[in-house]
C-alpha cells in the first residue's frame, strides 16, 4: 500500500545465492483485514528486495511467490527494478491490479542490466494459469479481499496486461503453469526475465535430500495452515506426497483447517488429512495456541497409528 517497510532476505551458506520470501514485502499477513483490496496492492517492495540482492552482488536468486496480498501482474517488482508501465496519455499508470485495464506501453529499456545476468530461481507452489476460472484473480482474488465484481475485474486487467507484456517482450507466458502464482508475479518473471519456475516444495526436498530420509520410512506427517481444492494444485504436502509414494510410505497431513475440495488431495498420495482443531475455534485463537494445537493432533494421529499397527 506504499507504506514504508523493514523486510529481510538471506544468502545461502556458498554466499553466492541470495533467498528472497516475497511474502516478507507483499504478503498478505502484513494487511490487516480491513486495508486489503487487490486493486490497489503493490508487489513493489518485492522489487525493491530483488535490487538490493543484485546490490550486494548475487547474481543467483531463489525467490519464493506465495501467500501475497497482491494482484498487480507483477507490475510493482518490474518499476522498482526498472521498467516503466504508461496508459494513453504516456503518464505512468497507478500502483495496483485495477490500474493495468489502463495500460498501453510497456518500456523496457531502462530495466536492471544485471537482470540478465542472474539466475532466477522461482519457488511456486501453485500451477495456475495467468487468468481465467483457475487464475490469479479468480481463485486467490477473495482471500485477498476482492468480491466476485472485483475478481472480474482484475482477471480482465491481467488478460490486457498478458497482451501488452506479449507485445513488449514477444513472449506467450499467460497459460503456462504457475503464472498466476502471487497475483500474476509468477508471469511477470516468466515475461521480463529468463527466471524459472519450480514448485517450492521441489526445492527444499532436493536441499535436504528427501529421497534418501523417506526411503524405508514407516510413514510421513506433512501439514499445511491450510487444506482445500487448491492444495491439490502443486503445494508442499502434495509434493511430499507424491516423493513418498515412489516408495510406498503413506502420508497424513495436519492441517490448521480443512476446507472445500480438500478431498482432492485424496487422488494425490495423501492418505489422510486431520485438522488440528479438535473443535469450534476462532482463527485468532488458532494462531496464538498453534504450537499446542498441533502437538495435540500430532499425538492424537500417533495413537491412531499405533493402534493400527498393532491391530
Amino acid at each position: 500500500m506504499g507504506d514504508r517497510i523493514t523486510a529481510q532476505w538471506g544468502v545461502l551458506g556458498d554466499g553466492a545465492t541470495a533467498v528472497i520470501e516475497m511474502a516478507a514485502a507483499s504478503g498478505l499477513p502484513l494487511l490487516p483485514p480491513e486495508r486489503r483490496d487487490p486493486r490497489l496492492t503493490s508487489s513493489c517492495g518485492t522489487g525493491e528486495l530483488v535490487r538490493a540482492a543484485l546490490d550486494a552482488g548475487l547474481r543467483r536468486i531463489i525467490i519464493g511467490i506465495g501467500g501475497s496480498a497482491t494482484n498487480d501482474g507483477g507490475m510493482g517488482m518490474m518499476r522498482a527494478l526498472g521498467a516503466r508501465f504508461t496508459g494513453d496519455d504516456g503518464r505512468p499508470l497507478a500502483e495496483g491490479g485495477a490500474a493495468l485495464a489502463q495500460l498501453s506501453h510497456i518500456d523496457l529499456t531502462g530495466l536492471d542490466a544485471r537482470l540478465s545476468e542472474t539466475e532466477i530461481v522461482v519457488a511456486c507452489d501453485v500451477d495456475n494459469p495467468l487468468c481465467g476460472p483457475r487464475g490469479a484473480s479468480a481463485v486467490f482474488g477473495p482471500q485477498k479481499g476482492a468480491s466476485p465484481q472485483v475478481v472480474a475485474e482484475l482477471d480482465a486487467a491481467l488478460a490486457h496486461f498478458a497482451t501488452c507484456a506479449s507485445a513488449a517482450t514477444g513472449r506467450d507466458v499467460a497459460e503456462q503453469a504457475g503464472a498466476g502464482a502471487a497475483g500474476g508475479l509468477g508471469a511477470a518473471l516468466l515475461f521480463f526475465t529468463a527466471a524459472k519456475l519450480r514448485p517450492g516444495v521441489d526445492i527444499v526436498l532436493d536441499a535436504v535430500d528427501f529421497a534418501t530420509l523417506v526411503e524405508g520410512a514407516s510413514f510421513v506427517i506433512t501439514g499445511e495452515g491450510r487444506t482445500d481444492f487448491q492444495t491439490a494444485f502443486g503445494k508442499a504436502p502434495v509434493g511430499v506426497a507424491k516423493l513418498a509414494k515412489r516408495f510406498k510410505v503413506p502420508v497424513f497431513c495436519l492441517s490448521g483447517s480443512v476446507g472445500e475440495g480438500a478431498d482432492q488431495v485424496l487422488a494425490q498420495g495423501i492418505d489422510a488429512v486431520i485438522s488440528i482443531c479438535a473443535g469450534p475455534m476462532s482463527l485468532e485463537h488458532c494462531m496464538r495456541a498453534g504450537e499446542a494445537l498441533i502437538e495435540s493432533a500430532s499425538a492424537r494421529l500417533c495413537r491412531i497409528i499405533r493402534a493400527a499397527r498393532s491391530s
